[in-house]
């Protein structure tokens, strides 16, 4: 009688959906439990169905979880009808609860981020509207993980704490995605949050979850709590694996702790854990990443049940170079192409280091043609090592030339290539290219640091050209780019490290005419210029300024100053003598005031 009355009502191209809604939703459901789908082609019921009795259908259906999928799919083809959050939440709920998992997942995907599903309210809607916590708690799971390994942090955080709000407890697998993903991200302080909140929500952790944590540690370099877990993996029973005693090595190694990474070897020994490559390139790195070429060497030649490769190569050819052994690693190099092992970037880079602090550019440039011929293209460290070395040796013209062709392999200028061309043109008096140099660093959005212009202010006054150095800010905002506070406090720096106070003044009147106010280094910079040119009441004036402006001299600002001007250390004493008078020093700088005293004293 329903699928009749249905049908009477598609012909007449309308539904009776005013007065008896509920029959309609019977019509339909009669219709699909028969399988009579033509009977639901007719064109008007994607104007009459809506979210609410779509819902509502899918839930009549929900015994038979393939007829509620199918019905889904079916209202999900048609032009003028689009499914609510509502009944993607219920097709999704239906078939978890039937245990097609995969189905559920790949829907959840679909529209997890269409829809604010991590938000709180939208999240306590649509579990309020089922009582099934197993199944409610699944799905979390899963949009935790999808979140998490889309690197959405704060939505995965939002379900981690609505789950913990609703009484949910996540599982292990979930967790671990969302540490996992907090510990790439270098979010370390959360994921500790998370760790012991999953602790107290009753979750316990297991391998994986332990590995995440000791690689937070790692990646925050810290070795007590990296201890404190391990031990808690013992209390617990938790055998460690071999990714969690080569995260542990590298954390003691990266430390500086080679008896403690050692030690974590023996123990890898006595629990028969086979160490495998990384765990010895590892420890040779450690031994050659301080010059302990002897402990390399003989962890190399204990390699055991492991096949040495490029980076086991690489890292003790790297480090035979930085003690100065460059006929080791040569043959070390040869042993490596014997053994069929070619030679990488990083091998070459290594050795054209070397070459190029020895100063042999020949050779050099004839490993570059080695690398040409065998197809291996130079990277940004090939490129800048060579520029930096003949912009150190004043061959403009060769360095300029790499410049280029660095363009041309579509490789990106870096803060090191314009660092070592503006140094270069200013070695060789050619400042005019080196200001261009500074636009187009500017231009490609890198900040130039104090060491960038000091040597265009020594280039400048090497010239007897201070005004040009004056000129230098209204030049770069004449390119179109700010000339910012840390600009006015670089040049300031070096004039007064080059006893030009005079001009360090005028530049601070520049920066005031700008509207930028001068902080704590400026401040004391200049006081502590004008002091050592012998004129105490310019001095004094300043300090004063900083009292009224209510800066301090911070313990940075203090050692900035004690390194730069160490040779005048009766001025200095005299300076802050100055400053504790007036009450300018924040309170950790007297306790290194205390600590440098005794080192005086000695020296004395």
């Amino acid at each position: 009688m329903l699928d009749y009355k249905l049908i009477g009502f598609l012909h007449m191209g309308t539904l009776f959906v005013g007065r008896s809604d509920a029959a309609f939703v019977q019509s339909v459901c009669a219709v699909v439990l028969k399988g009579n789908w033509h009977k639901l082609s007719n064109v008007a019921i994607g104007f009459c169905l809506s979210s609410a009795n779509v819902n509502q259908i899918l839930l009549l259906l929900s015994k038979d979880a393939s007829l509620s999928w199918t019905f889904f799919r079916w209202a999900q083809s048609l032009p003028h009808y689009q499914h609510s959050l509502q009944s993607f939440w219920t097709m999704v709920h239906l078939l978890t609860k039937k245990r097609q998992f995969k189905t559920a997942r790949e829907l959840l995907e679909k529209f997890a981020f269409k829809e604010f599903l991590s938000s709180p309210a939208v999240l306590s809607s649509l579990l309020s509207a089922y009582d099934d916590l197993k199944t409610n708690t699944q799905i979390l799971n899963w949009l935790m993980i999808i979140y998490s390994q889309s690197k959405l942090a704060v939505d995965a955080f939002q379900i981690f704490d609505q789950m913990k709000n609703e009484g949910l407890k996540p599982d292990q697998h979930a967790c671990n995605a969302l540490l996992s993903m907090l510990a790439k991200s270098r979010q370390t302080a959360t994921a500790w949050k998370v760790y012991h909140e999953m602790l107290l929500v009753g979750v316990v952790p297991n391998i994986y979850i332990y590995n995440v944590m000791l690689h937070v540690c790692f990646k925050s370099v810290d070795v007590e709590k990296a201890e404190n877990l391990v031990r808690e993996m013992d209390q617990k029973g938790v055998f460690p694996d071999l990714f969690t005693y080569n995260t542990l090595i590298s954390l003691f190694c990266r430390r500086g702790m080679h008896y403690e990474a050692l030690a974590i070897q023996d123990r890898m020994r006595r629990e028969r854990v086979n160490p495998d490559i990384t765990t010895y390139n590892t420890l040779i790195h450690g031994f050659c990443r301080e010059g302990r070429m002897r402990e390399a060497v003989r962890l190399f030649k204990e390699i055991n049940g492991a096949v040495p490769n490029q980076v086991t190569y690489t890292t003790l050819i790297d480090g035979y170079c930085r003690v100065n052994e460059l006929d080791e690693a040569l043959k070390l190099r040869e042993e490596m192409e014997a053994r069929g092992l070619r030679s990488g970037v990083p091998t070459y880079n290594s050795i054209l280091r070397k070459l190029c602090e020895e100063g042999k550019m020949k050779a050099a440039n004839k490993l570059l043609n080695e690398m040409d011929e065998r197809n291996i293209e130079p990277d940004n460290i090939t490129c800048n090592t060579l520029i930096n070395a003949y912009c150190k040796r004043g061959n403009m013209d060769f360095a300029w030339k790499l410049r280029n062709k660095m363009l041309e392999k579509g490789l990106i200028l870096d803060h090191f290539t314009f660092k070592a061309l503006i140094h270069g043109f200013c070695k060789v008096q050619e400042l005019d290219n080196a200001k261009e140099v500074l636009f187009e660093m500017l231009n490609a959005g890198i900040s130039p640091n104090y060491s960038t212009f000091s040597w265009l202010v020594d280039g400048y006054c090497n010239q007897n050209n201070e005004e040009e150095v004056l000129r230098i800010p209204d030049d770069i905002m004449n390119r179109g780019f700010c000339a910012d506070k840390s600009i006015y406090r670089s040049l300031i720096r070096r004039f007064c490290k080059r006893g030009l106070v005079d001009y360090a003044q005028k530049i601070y009147v520049k920066m005031q005419v700008k509207g930028i106010a001068g902080d704590s280094l400026v401040y004391t910079i200049l006081s502590y210029a004008y002091l050592n040119a012998g004129k105490p009441i310019a001095s004094s004036e300043i300090l004063n300024n900083m009292l009224k402006n209510k800066l301090i001299i911070t313990s940075k600002i203090y050692k900035c100053l004690c390194a730069s001007y160490g040779d005048t250390s009766d001025m200095l004493e005299l300076f802050w003598h100055q400053a504790i008078e007036k009450g300018l020093l924040a309170n950790n700088v007297y306790k290194l005031m205390q600590e440098a005293r005794p080192n005086s004293r000695s020296n004395h």
